[in-house]
């Protein structure tokens, strides 16, 4: 597989590593979940010297991947069929086809939606602007 045994030293090369195979997990730019398995799989089994600090930190890469193509979706009541698809066609000319969308429903959110991607987040929900204004005045 992926793993080489003489990379496992020092915490630098151990992220190092943990880089490689994750970019090793990468297809036409789409993490593969099939090569996570076993490259996990792999160091597993193999057990190289650092092998769970490698596996520590390739996992983390792994789900800050997820998190950077899914959209957590909230608004204060349920949002129509068509309004669901037009929000998901500006997200994917945004961050690209790959992105999956998870929707919730809110009420404290009082109207609007509050879209979170990673680690960008736009609120244009009511309850975020009472607030802006509560800050402005006080």
């Amino acid at each position: 597989c992926f793993v080489n045994e003489s990379y496992m030293k020092s915490g630098k090369e151990l992220k190092r590593t943990a880089k490689k195979l994750f970019q090793a997990s990468i297809a036409d730019g789409v993490l593969d979940p099939q090569v996570v398995q076993s490259v996990v799989r792999k160091l597993s089994e193999t057990k190289p010297r650092g092998y769970l600090q490698v596996i520590s930190h390739y996992w983390r890469l792994v789900q800050l991947e997820i998190e950077r193509n899914r959209a957590q979706i909230e608004s204060a009541v349920e949002l129509d069929a068509k309004t669901k698809k037009q929000v998901e066609s500006d997200l994917k000319k945004k961050y690209g086809d790959q992105i999956s969308t998870e929707y919730s429903v809110r009420p404290e959110l009082l109207g609007g939606i509050r879209i979170k991607i990673g680690s960008d987040v736009w609120d244009g929900s009511v309850k975020n602007r009472i607030e802006r204004l509560e800050e402005k005045f006080n």
